[in-house]
């Protein structure tokens, strides 16, 4: 089971993310010219920033006093200072955590920093006003860079599939031990990170340290709160009492969206890239899916995540053809008959070779090795 690559050691070596690195890079380099510095407190380091060189170097949201202020845009350095009364910090350096999202759910989702980050884009995705997107954008811009570097080396396999798959139904089960097999095979789980077949992925990757019955007795514990309506505090608690029973699970990558707001993110993925728009995160999402992509049964969404995947390997856009595995023959060839037209699509190009359609998500990993090579 492979755990997700280290971070420090990936991202671009002017980049400094957290304050060990900060401190770190000026007891070893001596200077701090050039560097990127973001969102790092700095308010107890006025006596290094003061001694350190800081020319062409650009602090991003990073607290610290005045005086240090003064002293590096004097050496010619950027400041971008924190955004005051923002729920979200547009210019952080790693991706989000369940923890952090989910922060003061004890006193209603309604209080936690994704319900208040929400609130905030609803208020101003239709003012028109520049400053707010702006803001969306470098938030957007900073996750997607924090997820490049958290997923350097790692073979990722997409699962996409609805929100309105329900706790305690079997196709529930069926994609939960779907997530699990493809942890244990090695690869790095990631979902669009809301609820139903995404949760369920998720949570299968947690499960894959455990034992058999760590999963049945989960999959029980979530069935008393099915779906996340009509309270997503219920339902994101009962994730958080699986997780406190069961801690350290396996990490696995989920991909939501603000854009999406009555969606909230599911708990079960340890690292979570949330964004505000919807189609950079949709293209996100497919593009680093680089082992291939596995579609559950869903609707207009995953209708649409199938011709956004068939496009670039169409063309080859993007290089070599991933796979692609469609799993429920009858929701994919009757009740949505997608399957037939991308069978057309695909024919005599290189990406033939790598599409399937499965009957039993049980098929599914074995099927993924195959197109893989």
């Amino acid at each position: 089971m492979q755990t997700m690559p280290a971070h420090a050691a990936h991202h671009s070596d002017r980049e400094i993310e957290t304050l060990e690195e900060f401190d770190a890079t000026v007891s070893a380099r001596g200077t701090l010219a050039g560097f990127r510095v973001q969102a790092v407190d700095l308010t107890d380091r006025t006596r290094e920033l003061l001694a350190t060189d800081t020319a062409g170097a650009v602090f991003l949201g990073c607290p610290m006093r005045e005086d240090a202020a003064a002293k590096i845009r004097a050496d010619g350095a950027l400041v971008f200072p924190p955004v005051p009364d923002l729920p979200f910090d547009p210019y952080r350096g790693l991706v989000y955590s369940p923890d952090e999202l989910f922060e003061f759910l004890a006193d209603g989702y309604e209080l936690t920093p994704d319900a208040l980050a929400y609130t905030w884009f609803q208020r101003t995705k239709a003012d028109g006003d520049i400053f707010a997107s702006m803001l969306r954008a470098i938030h957007d811009d900073s996750v997607s860079d924090a997820l490049d570097e958290l997923l350097v080396g790692a073979r990722v396999v997409g699962v996409m599939g609805g929100h309105a798959m329900a706790r305690g139904t079997e196709a529930y089960a069926g994609a939960a031990r779907l997530g699990r097999e493809l942890a244990r095979a090695g690869f790095t789980v990631a979902t669009g990170g809301g609820p139903g077949a995404m949760e369920a992925a998720n949570l299968g990757a947690y499960a894959a340290p455990f034992d058999d019955e760590m999963l049945t007795e989960s999959l029980r514990l979530l069935a008393k709160s099915p779906k996340f309506t009509p309270s997503i505090t219920e339902w994101a608690r009962a994730a958080f009492e699986v997780r406190t029973r069961w801690p350290k699970g396996g990490p696995s990558v989920g991909i939501p969206t603000w854009f999406y707001g009555h969606e909230p993110p599911n708990a079960f993925a340890s690292h979570i890239a949330k964004y505000f728009a919807n189609a950079t995160r949709e293209d996100g999402l497919l593009a680093r899916s680089t082992a291939g992509v596995v579609f559950l049964p869903g609707a207009a969404g995953t209708v649409q995540e199938i011709f956004d995947n068939a496009t670039p390997n169409y063309y080859e856009s993007r290089g070599e053809p991933t796979p692609m595995v469609l799993v429920d023959r009858a929701h994919w060839t009757e009740k949505l008959p997608t399957w037939p037209l991308l069978r057309a699509l695909a024919r005599e190009r290189s990406m033939e070779s790598r599409i399937a359609l499965v009957d039993r998500i049980e098929e599914a990993p074995e099927a993924l090795k195959r197109l893989g090579g």
